[in-house]
């Protein structure tokens, strides 16, 4: 055991908490329209503890433990000391430290998908998604691209620290039920505006400096790995952002903070495989074309194919995620540094973990091709896997409880589904009376009444 590794690790997970809660609850909550802030606040703090419940009762064995067919795990609880304080599969540090840390990225992914269902979907819906895609899907990714037993793992599939299980998961498994779901009324379609765009940067802010942990995690140790992971996450990011500012300056006449957002998760998303295993002038590759292909394909593309006009999405979870975790991992397959992987991978095997770009600089194009060929397939696997299993398990929810919310809550927003408003100042004035009794006079103290009164009424007696 390493107490400097295992701080650092813990250190790494609750940052990635923060990530969820409050960053994404904060970016939700205020990135849509006031009428379904409390809703979508509420999508994601449902979310991220409802995985944390289900990840130590059978989620974290299933995704990591032993294995029982080639991709899942055997289901099993992880909440018994001698399970938890021995030493973890990877790394110098107690098996409860990978526990929270692994349970903070699957809550996340939850979160992430949450992001396409947002001004919709039924809450009963949601509560029954939650626990039966971390179940039947999440899992599956996760042991198959993470676990050292899982199938692609084996084959040498780099994902340094989730742009397949996590980024490509989230945004096809959001978008297929955004599907299923159906869209928002069209009213909301039509205009959706945001109701604190300076709080949307907060929530942002929280994301982006977040995914200090969320990379820097990655290596299971204070590692040099760790530390070019930390630097080529916030460089790719902030390439991405100047290009798409200027994309859309160009474009449409003026930068917006919206885009400025989107062109830093897409950022983000894209050098998550590639983290610690890429040169510095690669994730900054990495980020002008993660921060070019997802615009066009948001901004353009999007309003061309009426396939995806249709689908409604609100947060662009397929461009962000899907579109800008798929360029991951093929430029991945592209920079990765022979070296560096070894340095990741702790393994002699040089057949494996080569870049295409250095296979064919050092004469083994062999190796580079193969290394390719694994990351596409891994992404074809992960799209279609999640496609089908997302798609069965939104039909089976459709028949206990509806998806969508009828027409008069979709209307109604908040007040429909939580009885609850997110700005008091906003709208109608609250109606209330605090009928305090004044203990001096023996006189109710009217402290506050919304309506208006004449002199005569408010007249001393």
């Amino acid at each position: 055991m390493n107490k400097g590794d295992n701080a650092w690790q813990l250190m790494a997970a609750t940052v990635v908490g923060l990530q969820s809660i409050p960053g994404l609850v904060i970016l939700y909550g205020s990135l849509v329209k006031k009428t379904w802030a409390i809703n979508s606040a509420f999508m994601a703090f449902y979310a991220f503890a409802a995985v944390l419940l289900c990840w130590v009762a059978w989620g974290f064995r299933m995704s990591f433990g032993e294995k029982m067919v080639f991709f899942l795990g055997k289901p099993g609880v992880a909440l018994d000391d001698k399970f938890l304080l021995g030493k973890a599969f990877l790394g110098l540090f107690p098996t409860a430290t990978m526990v929270f840390f692994q349970g903070v990225f699957a809550g996340i992914t939850l979160i992430l998908i949450a992001g396409a269902l947002l001004g919709r979907m039924n809450s009963r819906a949601w509560m029954l998604f939650v626990p039966l895609w971390l179940t039947f899907s999440y899992t599956v990714t996760a042991f198959s691209i993470w676990c050292p037993d899982g199938w692609l793992a084996k084959l040498g599939v780099i994902d340094f620290s989730g742009g397949y299980v996590i980024h490509l998961s989230a945004g096809v498994a959001g978008f297929t039920a955004a599907y299923w779901v159906g869209p928002r009324s069209e009213k909301d379609r039509e205009t959706f505006p945001s109701n604190n765009m300076i709080v949307v940067l907060a929530g942002a802010g929280l994301l982006w400096m977040g995914w200090s942990g969320f990379n820097g995690g990655g290596p299971f140790a204070v590692s040099t790995v760790a530390s070019l992971a930390v630097l080529n996450t916030h460089v790719c990011a902030a390439a991405s952002i100047i290009v798409w500012v200027l994309l859309d300056t160009f474009y449409f006449g003026k930068p917006t903070v919206f885009g400025a957002v989107q062109g830093m998760i897409t950022g983000l998303v894209c050098i998550t495989p590639a983290a610690g295993v890429v040169q510095g002038w690669a994730a900054i590759l990495m980020g002008l074309i993660s921060g070019s292909v997802p615009w066009y394909t948001m901004m353009v593309l999007h309003k061309k194919l009426p396939f995806l006009n249709q689908i409604d999405d609100p947060m662009a979870v397929f461009h962000t995620h899907a579109v800008a975790g798929a360029l991951g991992g093929i430029l991945t397959g592209l920079f990765a540094v022979p070296k560096l992987c070894r340095l990741f991978y702790m393994v002699p095997d040089w057949e494996k973990y080569i870049g295409l770009a250095y296979g064919l600089q050092n004469g083994a194009t062999r190796a580079g091709l193969r290394q390719m060929a694994i990351q596409v397939g891994a992404m074809v696997f992960v799209i279609i896997f999640n496609f089908v299993t997302t798609s069965l398990i939104c039909l089976l929810v459709g028949v206990i409880v509806p998806l969508r919310l009828d027409t008069d809550a979709l209307q109604m927003g908040d007040m429909a589904m939580h009885g609850e408003e997110a700005f008091a100042l906003y709208g109608e004035p609250a109606k209330f009376q605090n009928l305090k009794h004044n203990k001096i006079y023996d006189t109710r103290d009217f402290s506050y009444v919304s309506e208006s009164r004449s002199l005569g009424e408010l007249q001393m007696v």
